[in-house]
Formats: C-alpha cells, sequence, structure tokens
C-alpha cells in the first residue's frame, strides 16, 4: 500500500504519489509544492498539510503521525527524518549511494540503495544492521510489513530470477529465501498482519501469494494469458481477503483469497462430475506450463481505468463503512471505485478527484463507469516513493554532525550523521495523532 509513483515528464507534472500505511492518507508531490491528503471520505480529498517544497522524490509517513522521511533529487544520498506539523528536521543520515525507497513501521525505518539496505530502529534512528552486496536492485523493490508481531522485510533475492527474500528486522536475521517466480520480481506486497506476501514478475501474468515465514504457496492467480503487463503495484485488504493488482494496462484486477471448498462428492454424481474429475486426471499428464492453468485462479472482479501505460499505484480500503478499490494515477487523477465482495461484477467509478490543484475549491468529479475505448499512453517513468518537505529545519542542514557526536556515532560504513535527535523524543508517543502506539490494532 506505501508504493509510490513518479510522474516525470507528464503534462500532469505530479513528481510522486503515495498512500500511508493503512491508506488513511495519501501524499501528492510535484515539482514546486506536496500535499497529504485525508481518505476519510470519497466526496473530497481533505488537506491535511500542504507547503511549497523542493525537488523531493521520496515522502514515507508513518501512519497518521507527523514523522515522515524525506529524500531530495538535489541530495539522494541524504534521509531527512520530520515532524511536518512543526516544519522542523529531526535528524538526518548519508549514505553512500542514492536513497531508492524508504519504508516504515512503528519499529523499523528501513533504507534501500541500490545493493543494500539499511535497518534502523525509529524510536532513537540508530542502524541496528546492515544487508550488504545484494543483488543489484535499481528500482528499490522491498517491502516491510506493518505488523509488530511479524516485522519482516522482503526484498529480491536475485536480478535474475524471482527469488523473494524474508528478513526479521526484530530479530535481524534471514528467515527464508521463496522461488516466486521464474522472471525477475516486479512488485512485492505484505498484508496487514505480516503473514503472507504477496508477488509479481516482470513477465506480469500470474501473482502468487505465500505464507511468511514459512514460504508456502497458497494462492496462485493469472492476471492475463494474451499480454504480458508491467505490475506496478500490489495491495492487499486490511482483512486479506481480497488482493489488488494494478499494471500498464487499463485493467486494475482485484483477485479473492479463499481456498475453495471440497465438492469431491458433488464431483462425483452425474457426467459433468466424471467429465470434470477426468480433466484433473488428465491435467498430471500435461507439461508443467499447462497443468498451472488448471489450477490458477481469475480476477473476482476489475476496474477499468481511462488510459494505459501510465504509471499507478493501488489500495483497498474500507471507506464510510463500503469497501473500496482506490487508483493514484500518474494522469494527476485519484480514482475511487466501489468494491462489492460478495458480486465479481466489474468495480463502479464512484469518484475521481484531481491531484494537481488546478480545480479550485473543487477536487472532486462525478463520473459513471468507462463504456468507450480507451486511450493508450506510453510512459518510461519507474516508480519509487513519495512525497513532502517540512517548511523550515532546525540544525544545520546539509551539514553531517561529526563521526563521534552525541547521541549518534557514524553508524556504519555508508551511513553516517544524525543530528538533533531531540525531536524525536518530543514526539508524543501515547498520542495517536501524533506517533501512533504500538499496541495499535489496524482492525
Amino acid at each position: 500500500m506505501n508504493l509510490a509513483i513518479r510522474s516525470g515528464d507528464h503534462p500532469s507534472d505530479l513528481l510522486f504519489v503515495n498512500f500511508n500505511q493503512d491508506c488513511t492518507s495519501l501524499a501528492v508531490g510535484s515539482k514546486s509544492w506536496y500535499r497529504l491528503y485525508s481518505l476519510n471520505t470519497v466526496d473530497k480529498l481533505e488537506s491535511i498539510y500542504e507547503s511549497e517544497s523542493e525537488d523531493v522524490c521520496i515522502v514515507e509517513r508513518l501512519f497518521s503521525s507527523s514523522l515522515v522521511a524525506i529524500v531530495s533529487i538535489s541530495s539522494p544520498r541524504k534521509l531527512k527524518v520530520c515532524h511536518f506539523k512543526k516544519g522542523t528536521e529531526i535528524c538526518n543520515y548519508s549514505y553512500s549511494n542514492s536513497i531508492l525507497a524508504v519504508k516504515l513501521n512503528r519499529q523499523r525505518l528501513i533504507v534501500c540503495l541500490e545493493e543494500s539496505l539499511y535497518i534502523h530502529n525509529i524510536r532513537d534512528m540508530k542502524v541496528l544492521h546492515t544487508i550488504r552486496d545484494t543483488p543489484p536492485n535499481p528500482t528499490g523493490l522491498c517491502a516491510l510489513s506493518i505488523n509488530n508481531d511479524n516485522c519482516f522485510l522482503a526484498y529480491p533475492g536475485s536480478n535474475q530470477i524471482g527469488e523473494v527474500q524474508i528478513f526479521d528486522t526484530i530479530n535481524l536475521r534471514a528467515v527464508t529465501m521463496i522461488p516466486a517466480h521464474d522472471n525477475p520480481l516486479a512488485a512485492i506486497a505484505f498484508n496487514a498482519q505480516g503473514n503472507r506476501v504477496a508477488t509479481a514478475s516482470e513477465k506480469g501474468t500470474v501473482i502468487r501469494v505465500f505464507s511468511v515465514p514459512d514460504g508456502q504457496k497458497l494462492f496462485e492467480f493469472r492476471r492475463g494469458v494474451k499480454r504480458c503487463a508491467t505490475i506496478y503495484s500490489l495491495a492487499f485488504s486490511v482483512d486479506s481477503m481480497f488482493l489488488a493488482a494494478s499494471s500498464s494496462t487499463e485493467t486494475v484486477h482485484v483477485f479473492k483469497l479463499e481456498t475453495p471448498k471440497d465438492n469431491k462428492t458433488e464431483e462425483a454424481q452425474g457426467w459433468m462430475g466424471y467429465f470434470g474429475q477426468a480433466l484433473k486426471t488428465s491435467a498430471n499428464y500435461l507439461p508443467t506450463q499447462v497443468t498451472e492453468l488448471f489450477h490458477q485462479g481469475r480476477a473476482f472482479a476489475t476496474a477499468r481505468l481511462p488510459s494505459s501505460g501510465l504509471i499507478n499505484v493501488c489500495a483497498l480500503s474500507v471507506i464510510q463503512k463500503i469497501p473500496r478499490l482506490l487508483v493514484a494515477s500518474q494522469d494527476g487523477y485519484l480514482y475511487i471505485f466501489n468494491l462489492d465482495p460478495t458480486d465479481s461484477n466489474e468495480c463502479v467509478l464512484v469518484r475521481q478527484h484531481r491531484l494537481d490543484g488546478l480545480t479550485g475549491d473543487s477536487h472532486v468529479t462525478e463520473v459513471t463507469p468507462y463504456d468507450k475505448p480507451l486511450t493508450h499512453q506510453q510512459s518510461t517513468t519507474s516508480y519509487a516513493s513519495t512525497v513532502k518537505k517540512p517548511e523550515a529545519t532546525v540544525g544545520a542542514g546539509s551539514n553531517m554532525a561529526p563521526p563521534d557526536s552525541e547521541p549518534y556515532q557514524e553508524m556504519d560504513q555508508g551511513a553516517t550523521g544524525g543530528e538533533d535527535l531531540k525531536g524525536l523524543g518530543q514526539l508524543r508517543l501515547d498520542d495517536d495523532n501524533e506517533f501512533p502506539p504500538m499496541t495499535h490494532k489496524n482492525d
């Protein structure tokens, strides 16, 4: 849910869009500003915070708190941790290479470089562990579970095939390697409970779900057969019953994660039961690729975007007590669809909100489902992470503290710095609006 997009040179002028960990807010940024919006209603995008900003390329917000992690294009190796409500910088770190992604939960902050990952304790920002010499990961692909008990990190274990490395960020040890796909990974996502991980490869035709930490395959879904696609994002529903997948096509797929019922008794009765059983038996003698087709699930529901080829990020949430599918697109719109959990039809588009701030006081356009051919646009921009920058900072800005400074020292070769950490202690940890408590549940 916390994947982000960069829009690059698209006319919308948006640089990045991202949902926070529990999909209660949306961060939007351009070359000259950023905004945080509330997602408590479908009728409007209520502004939480907005500010003029510089060239911010990554911003990750910690749930509904004021804590944000920021990286700019002009200083791609520098991470700032800020309190956006106060407009203050809490601390900063510099790394040996460009920061490609930042992930947060209530216990850990992960910084992803192309060939290494840094694991910070979010309470004092100390580097607890460094995973070095990872396979080249130029897009910064990784996922961090938001669950306190199953606090796992997932990242590519190979750049040749689709292996997923699962790492325990609490006990700081590798847990398992999941051989998920034959092709390199394109997308990874944990469910809210941290006990399932969804994966897709660069081929983009098959999506798989595995249990964590044992790595057992639970579900396998086919997005398409005729055409490959780039999977831009995967997102579980809070109850882990549904999984959404958005791609470079105009169709967003929603899969239902349910185990088929035991129908052996029904199958044994009648001609159709006999035929079905014979088909399954004969499948055992077919090539593996053909056999897999008999066991792959199809989409429970779909939603259609107005264009294809644009970077996008999807999320599943419950807004105003109704399940919703949300898609933020490079075309500058947030699309909100209704998802009927009992009816496997096309999702109904109920609202679209413009994200670039050009609509004056109104950000809402009421629309009906698309029923005409869709345009195709191409984009080569890669996706990464998200949005924002404080209005003012405290401390020496880009000047790093000396290696022996307190309360930080040089943490690791390639990760240095740490200024004015007193601000981190000023966050009220017992206040949900500041920094949600560790016992907070995402029910």
